[in-house]
């Protein structure tokens, strides 16, 4: 360490030989105060022309040994005879479908790549964005299945109608794909069937609570479609609808691998069967649908229905002067009749009355209670309801079907309009009706859930 001390004393002015000797001061304005000495300090260093080794090493980092790796291109997803095509041979293919379909869906993602958007390859080639989706996702899941499965099981999937089935099982994992692809060509399954399956593969360990659950293996897609099944015939049974559930349980039991699940579907199955014999009136209830009406539901309907109305207290005479010809015509959908009419309804384009044209009208009756021939015990009983009737049917042919009569159909001399079952009038001799049952509408209520779920 070396201290240096920098003195900055002015030196007073020096005398000449060749003047008198005098002692001169500077000017007062020239003369500054000298300041405090000023300490410098410096660490000195030996130089070297080579650094030492301890010194490159905290001065350089040390290098990572590199390993030379030859650039390998990623495996092209095209197949060979595709893969020299330029981007206009790859178009006619995809326009006129040329080849299998996982060959040609191949072709999507590389024109995508190359700056092409769905909604342009559906403008050339005519493939719907929608399709095109499905076409590539399917053609993944054919990729995972090759290396999951034989080669049998998947050449099953080369037909053009296979896309949509791959496509449903796209939520499992390749395990469960390749055990679904076999079950569904044991059973040819369609996509629907196939969608079914999946979910209910994919939804199996969530129910781990649920009644039943240990008796269905997980890892087997029958079991898991047979708990599906399984549970929704219990849930058809909270839910009062002994129509769905006994089917339910026998597709259980069809659809059901192991043993174990088999003979927990034949306990519940054995135990409804003997409840269908004990209540047969119940279990085959009639097939006119009771629904209730939601609010806004016609609305929000693409399709309606409108019928004149017809009051319960106008018996068979209001019936039959009820206009035969209505329908809504023009562009603007304007309600024309053959002769005027004070009441009208418009429902929504359900399917048991989307077709129903000349004769069909709709019987108010202030209260539910003594019309409907099969007793109900609901506290609703007291609201008023909608018959839906087909008038251009009026001949009793089917036993299970339901007739709007007077009276009942007994000749007693009550001139009332009810609706009466057609076993019932044919065991009476009744061979003719006022109209065909088609539907009976209860009206919409502000507790939601009554509105989500239908009465019957």
């Amino acid at each position: 360490m070396v201290s240096l001390t920098a003195n900055t004393t002015p030196k007073p002015f020096l005398s000449t030989p060749f003047l008198p000797h005098l002692h001169l001061h500077p000017h007062p304005s020239l003369f500054k105060p000298s300041p405090k000495p000023l300490s410098i300090s410096a660490l000195i260093l030996p130089y070297s022309s080579t650094p030492s080794r301890n010194q490159n090493q905290k001065q350089q980092p040390p290098q990572l040994q590199q390993v030379y790796q030859p650039y390998r291109a990623p495996p092209s997803p095209l197949p060979a005879r595709y893969r020299t095509l330029d981007t206009l041979a790859r178009l006619e293919i995809l326009t006129n479908r040329l080849g299998l379909w996982f060959e040609y869906a191949s072709l999507i993602p590389s024109l995508i790549s190359e700056g092409f958007t769905s909604s342009t390859l559906e403008e050339i080639t005519g493939i719907p964005s929608i399709e095109q989706n499905l076409l590539v996702v399917a053609g993944q899941v054919r990729d995972s299945l090759i290396e999951a499965t034989d080669a049998e099981t998947v050449s099953y999937f080369d037909n053009s109608g296979s896309a949509e089935i791959l496509y449903e099982i796209r939520i499992l994992n390749t395990p469960q794909r390749a055990a679904a692809a076999r079950f569904i060509i044991k059973h040819g399954f369609d996509a629907n069937r196939a969608e079914e399956l999946a979910r209910s593969m994919k939804d199996h360990p969530r129910r781990f609570e649920e009644r039943g659950w240990e008796y269905f293996d997980g890892n087997i897609p029958g079991d898991c479609l047979a708990f599906m099944f399984f549970r929704q015939a219990h849930e058809h049974k909270t839910a009062s609808s002994p129509d769905w559930t006994l089917p339910a349980l026998q597709k259980a039991l069809e659809m059901a691998e192991t043993e174990r699940a088999r003979l927990r579907v034949l306990e519940d199955l054995e135990g409804k069967e003997e409840e269908a014999e004990i209540e047969d009136e119940v279990v085959t209830a009639a097939p006119v649908p009771v629904v209730r009406l939601v609010y806004g539901e016609v609305a929000e309907s693409s399709a309606v229905v409108v019928l004149p109305v017809c009051r319960a207290e106008g018996r068979e005479m209001e019936v039959q002067e009820a206009p035969w010809e209505c329908g809504m015509r023009g562009n603007f959908g304007i309600v024309e009749a053959e002769k005027s009419w004070s009441g009208w309804v418009v429902l929504p384009g359900w399917l048991p009355i989307a077709g129903l044209g000349r004769g069909g009208a709709v019987v108010r009756f202030p209260k539910a209670k003594g019309v409907l021939p099969w007793k109900d015990k609901r506290k609703d009983v007291e609201e008023e309801i909608l018959v839906v009737v087909d008038r251009g049917q009026k001949e009793v042919v089917a036993e299970d079907g339901f007739y709007l009569v007077v009276g009942g159909g007994n000749g007693s001399g009550d001139e009332a309009l009810k609706v009466e079952r057609g076993v019932k009038l044919k065991q009476t001799g009744v061979e003719s009706s006022l109209g065909t049952v088609l539907l009976v509408v209860r009206p919409p209520r502000d507790d939601v859930e009554d509105q989500l779920v239908d009465d019957d």
